[in-house]
C-alpha cells in the first residue's frame, strides 16, 4: 500500500476510537501531517510525522507502517513511533484520607472534618 487517509489511520492504529471522531479531529484542524494542517482524507505515507490533539493531550507519533484494516492493541503499538510528551501527572482527589482497614463507617465528626477538608462547609 502506498498511501491511506489520515482518519482511517488513526483509527486503525487506534489513537481515537472511532473513524468519525479522526474525521472531526482533523476537520476542527487538530491533525497535522509533517506541519500542515489535513482534512479527513489527507494522504499519510511511512515516514509522515503526525501531531494531533486528542483527548485533550498532544500526541506525535511518526508512521512506521500502513495497516490495512483496525489492529489489536499490540500490533498497533508496532505501526508508529510515539514521541509525545508524558502526559501532566493527575492530582490526588482533594480532601482524601485514607482510612484504616475495618474502621467502619465514619462518625458525625469525622463526615464533618471529611466535608471541611473538601471545601464543604453546611
Amino acid at each position: 500500500m502506498d498511501g491511506a487517509r489520515i482518519d482511517r489511520w488513526l483509527w486503525a492504529v487506534r489513537l481515537v476510537k472511532t473513524r468519525s471522531v479522526a474525521a472531526q479531529a482533523c476537520r476542527a484542524g487538530h491533525v497535522q501531517i509533517n506541519g500542515v494542517r489535513v482534512k479527513p482524507a489527507g494522504a499519510v505515507k511511512v515516514g509522515d510525522t503526525i501531531r494531533a490533539r486528542l483527548g485533550g493531550r498532544e500526541r506525535i507519533v511518526e508512521v512506521v507502517r500502513l495497516p490495512a484494516t483496525r489492529l489489536g492493541a499490540e500490533p498497533a503499538a508496532e505501526c508508529l513511533i510515539d514521541r509525545s510528551p508524558p502526559p501532566p501527572p493527575r492530582d490526588p482527589p482533594v480532601g482524601f484520607v485514607p482510612r484504616d482497614r475495618g474502621a467502619g463507617r465514619p462518625t458525625k465528626r469525622d463526615r464533618r472534618q471529611l466535608d471541611q477538608a473538601r471545601g464543604r462547609h453546611a
